[in-house]
């Protein structure tokens, strides 16, 4: 009986291990959803002159967060340059020098979209054309140094399979 059980689950284990190592080596599984967003440390000052430099020569799409628009909050800077970013980086590339802004933004993957204002996803975007680096001028350092929220969580699901593979053995 417990050959037959064994049988059957070995063939379906090793495949299920094959998946979750080509998803914790980026080859595989589902795509996240990701969004640039300011920074909750970022200095105001910074902020606004990424936010100036993002609605003017950077090209975003500012209308929603003027006076009037779904994501106008003139008290939260912190919310408004995080749409302008937002639309920037889906616009130009989705990488991580599109996220940058004088290192006054991150990518992340919890939702910043609030009450009415939504924020369109990397999944929602079909552009993928990168045409520069995000800078307000003052600073072209990159993410690399800084706390992105987004990750793989394939190397869990590999130990998973391994607890899964001790006890087959058992």
């Amino acid at each position: 009986m417990l050959s037959g059980i064994f049988a059957w689950a070995l063939p379906f284990f090793l495949i299920s291990l094959m998946s979750a190592v080509a998803e914790a080596q980026g080859g595989g599984g589902a795509a996240r959803e990701l969004w640039c967003v300011a920074k909750n440390n970022a200095e105001d000052a910074a902020l606004q002159s990424a936010l100036d430099w993002t609605c003017g020569p950077g090209g975003a799409d500012c209308g929603p967060i003027q006076e009037g628009g779904p994501c106008y909050d003139a008290s939260d800077l912190q919310r408004t340059a995080s749409f302008a970013f937002n639309d920037y980086y889906l616009k130009h590339g989705l990488s991580d020098e599109s996220c940058n802004f004088g290192n006054t933004a991150a990518l992340t993957s919890l939702n910043p979209s609030h009450n009415n204002c939504k924020f369109p996803s990397s999944l929602s975007s079909g552009n993928g054309n990168f045409s520069g680096a995000a800078t307000d001028g003052s600073d072209t350092s990159d993410l690399s140094s800084n706390t992105s929220i987004a990750y793989h969580s394939g190397w869990g699901s590999i130990a998973i399979h391994l607890l899964f593979a001790v006890l087959l053995i058992l």
